[in-house]
């Protein structure tokens, strides 16, 4: 008996109605990527591990799917240099795993983004606005929401330091959730302040065991982020400094004032940050501009957002869903010094990324696609017999030439099943012309949605057109 034919857990098929609501989210992100003065660009699906190791900490370097060299990628493989003291079959499969697997998919596409930057900076005009929309992998666990194989849409800007980026990015992410129709928070926080908050709590070499901790509050609550804290090394006076700032509430103005009376000496450590002030001052300065530019969706000072990958160095960006239940639909972030890790040091850049297929999840929870995404055909034309389709083949043929994408019933039959064929391909028109309709020179369009028909002289392709819209 055949196997039956599956798929990877945490990938997926996508038939044609859900590639047209894809391309729906993919073209609506793309167009407002370039009112914005980005270039798309494309890397390959696979990278050196060498450019992707150690890029994002130790549990990201887990997630990486690795690719067997090719031909008999353990030929020639003396084990006994792998093996391990405290058993005959146990290996060094970290080391082992390097010595067959030279290259790897990618993770995510900002760090292929480094890479190509270093590799074409002679051909490159900073800064430079690029935009890429591919798929990306990770060995996760599958559950909802969460994919081992999904779609990014990354949009970033390098070789800036201005603040002007980081409004940027928050007006494309306004923008884009305005043209969807869904209710967007955009969170945000600053790497500098995440620092100062380890330099006032005594700890400033913990900064990313604090990251880390923090960044966890939503899932599983404050008391649980404590005990994290602790079992790291940081001392309950510490976390004292550290629980006001998580509870902070208030508007924007005043949690920042009440932050930078705690990074200026006034925490019950006494102590003070330079870095945890600057941060706060970029934060200002970022929110003022948000509040001169009208965003409409939500903005929140998130003090607890902390996103642990490792290359941030200032602004942090979040964004959720407010009416549907899902983890973050997109994230972001200020990184100084991604190229330096390739040679190229002291470039800033900042950008975020658009989870594709989260979104995907939100708009059709929501039902926020357009009815007419997923009807890729406007018009059918009835099958009536050999003479008619001789008749109807030159108007189709003009109507498809003026970009009306339309079909003939692929064989004669019966006029119910080709309403159902229309009916269940959504397809908004029918034309049921005969040969009297050919005899006067005309054509006959139905809209089967409002019931409407109308008659054309055959000639008339611009009325049909108008018609069809």
């Amino acid at each position: 008996m055949a196997q039956r034919p599956s798929i990877p857990k945490g990938t997926r098929d996508f038939g044609p109605a859900e590639m047209a609501e894809r391309n729906y989210i993919f073209d609506t992100i793309r167009s407002v990527f370039k009112t914005y003065g980005y270039a798309q660009i494309e890397t390959p699906s696979m990278e050196n591990l060498s450019t992707l190791l150690g890029k994002y900490g130790e549990e990201g370097d887990k997630l990486l799917f690795r690719i067997l060299n090719s031909g008999d990628a353990f030929s020639g493989i003396d084990f006994s240099e792998y093996r391990l003291e405290d058993g005959e079959n146990s290996y060094n499969s970290k080391a082992l795993s390097l010595k067959v697997c030279e290259k790897g998919l990618r993770y995510d596409l900002t760090v292929p983004f480094a890479r190509y930057v270093v590799q074409h900076q002679g051909e490159i005009s900073f800064p430079f606005k690029r935009y890429q929309i591919q798929p990306v992998w990770r060995a996760d666990r599958p559950q909802k929401g969460r994919y081992r194989e999904f779609c990014q849409c990354d949009v970033d800007v390098i070789g800036s330091k201005s603040l002007l980026n980081e409004l940027e990015l928050v007006q494309i992410v306004d923008k884009v959730f305005g043209l969807f129709g869904a209710a967007v928070c955009i969170k945000i926080n600053n790497r500098k302040v995440l620092t100062g908050l380890a330099e006032i709590s005594g700890f400033p070499d913990k900064v990313v065991d604090i990251t880390v901790a923090i960044d966890k509050i939503d899932k599983v609550g404050l008391d649980a982020v404590e005990a994290e804290m602790r079992d790291k090394g940081l001392t309950d006076e510490a976390i004292k400094v550290i629980e006001p700032v998580l509870q902070l509430s208030g508007t924007t103005r005043e949690k920042l004032a009440m932050m930078r009376t705690l990074m200026n000496g006034g925490s019950a450590s006494g102590l003070v940050s330079e870095e945890g002030l600057k941060g706060l001052d970029e934060l200002d300065e970022l929110f003022g501009l948000i509040e001169a530019a009208g965003i409409v969706n939500e903005t929140e000072l998130d003090l607890s957002l902390a996103r642990g990958l490792n290359y941030y160095t200032g602004a942090i960006f979040e964004v959720k869903a407010k009416d549907f239940q899902i983890g973050s639909i997109c994230g972001g972030g200020r990184y100084d010094n991604l190229t330096g890790i390739f040679g190229l040091p002291g470039m800033s850049g900042v950008g975020i990324s658009f989870g594709a297929d989260r979104i995907y999840d939100v708009l059709k929870g929501l039902d926020l696609f357009p009815k007419e995404v997923s009807a890729t055909t406007r018009v059918l034309f009835a099958n009536m017999g050999l003479e008619e389709l001789k008749y109807l083949i030159p108007v189709v043929k003009r109507l498809r030439d003026s970009g009306i994408p339309c079909e003939i019933y692929h064989e004669q039959g019966k006029l119910k099943k080709q309403f159902e064929y229309a009916e269940k391909r959504s397809i908004p028109f029918l034309s049921i012309t005969g040969g009297e309709e050919a005899a006067r020179n005309e054509i006959n369009i139905k809209n089967l949605v409002s019931g409407e028909q109308r008659t054309f002289p055959v000639s008339d392709i611009q009325g049909m057109i108008d018609f069809i819209g």
